[in-house]
C-alpha cells in the first residue's frame, strides 16, 4: 500500500500495481481521554490557499484544529501544577458544564483550563485587577 488515497491525487511514482487491502473502517480512532471522551468530526476546518508572487495558487493547506490533530489531550504540553480555591473549583466545574452544554459536546478539563488561561494572558487588566483583590500591590508603608 502506497499510503495515499486513490483517485486524483494517487501517486504516479509507485510501484505497486495490485490494488490496496481494504480496511474495513478507514475511519480514525476518536480521541480518549480521562476527563472526556471525545469524537472527531469534520467541522470548522480552514483552508487557506498559498499563493505565489504573481497570484497563482499553488497549494492548499488545512488548518486542523488542535483538538484533532494530537494524540492526546497532554500532547504538546507542559504539565505544571494547579491549586485552585474551593469557589475557583466550583466555578470551573460550572463553567465545563456551561460549555459542554453550548457545544453539544465533551470539553476537555485540561483544554478548558489552558482557554481560561490563555483569555487571562489576553486581558491582564482584569487579571490585574483579581490580584490587587488578593492583596497584590499593598504597601504597609
Amino acid at each position: 500500500m502506497t499510503g495515499m488515497k486513490e483517485g486524483a491525487g494517487e501517486d504516479p511514482f509507485a510501484e505497486d500495481t495490485e490494488p490496496p487491502a481494504s480496511d474495513p473502517d478507514p475511519s480514525p480512532e476518536p480521541e480518549v481521554s480521562e476527563e472526556t471522551d471525545e469524537t472527531p468530526v469534520a467541522t470548522n476546518v480552514d483552508t487557506t490557499p498559498e499563493s505565489t508572487e504573481s497570484g497563482q495558487s499553488t497549494q492548499t493547506r488545512m488548518q486542523i484544529p488542535y483538538k484533532y490533530r494530537r494524540d492526546s489531550v497532554q500532547d504538546g504540553r507542559d504539565r505544571v501544577p494547579l491549586f485552585l480555591q474551593p469557589e475557583t473549583k466550583t466555578a470551573e466545574r460550572e463553567a465545563l458544564r456551561e460549555l459542554e452544554e453550548r457545544f453539544g459536546d465533551n470539553v476537555s478539563l485540561t483544554d478548558l483550563r489552558e482557554a481560561l488561561v490563555k483569555v487571562g494572558l489576553e486581558h491582564l487588566d482584569e487579571t490585574e485587577e483579581r490580584l490587587e483583590e488578593w492583596g497584590y500591590g499593598m504597601t504597609f508603608d
